[in-house]
């Protein structure tokens, strides 16, 4: 539960609504708040850090012989499944545009709707401005 705070407190700093609900939603999931721990660690300075120590440990203290079979199958393997968080994470900032795109297409089909209320409104008052013109015409011409 702790993570699902973090998360959403990181978000609401953001100020769209659609994207607060959008966070809370993907925060319920035990697997997309791994997804994110793990992308955001291995997007950092961090994750660098500790390869440069462990490949140079591993080369330097001679835990196997030239050519690194066994380390290059790991960063092989390590790679895949890095890469499948880089398209998850890909994703993930694909469903919030979509969410921000729904958001604003809402936004202006309501912005739209108002405009075409506003029009009415219009016509009708050019209407009445017409009738009471030809009324205050027809009065002056009566008397």
């Amino acid at each position: 539960m702790v993570a699902h705070t973090g998360l959403v407190q990181r978000i609401s700093q953001e100020p769209n609504p659609a994207l607060l609900e959008h966070a809370r939603q993907r925060a319920e999931s035990v697997q997309n708040r791994i997804a994110d721990r793990i992308t955001a660690f291995s997007g950092s300075m961090a994750f660098v850090y500790i390869h440069v120590v462990w490949f140079g440990c591993w080369i330097g203290f001679g835990v196997e012989k030239y050519p690194y079979g066994l380390l290059t199958m790991i960063v092989s393997l390590e790679a895949i499944f890095l890469s499948t968080f880089v398209m998850i994470s890909q994703n993930r900032a694909d469903a919030k545009r979509q969410v921000v795109a729904d958001q604003q297409w809402q936004t202006v089909q309501e912005e739209d709707r108002q405009n075409q209320q506003l029009l009415n409104l219009s016509h009708q008052i050019l209407d009445l401005t017409k009738a009471v013109h030809a009324y205050a015409a027809a009065r002056s011409d009566g008397t």
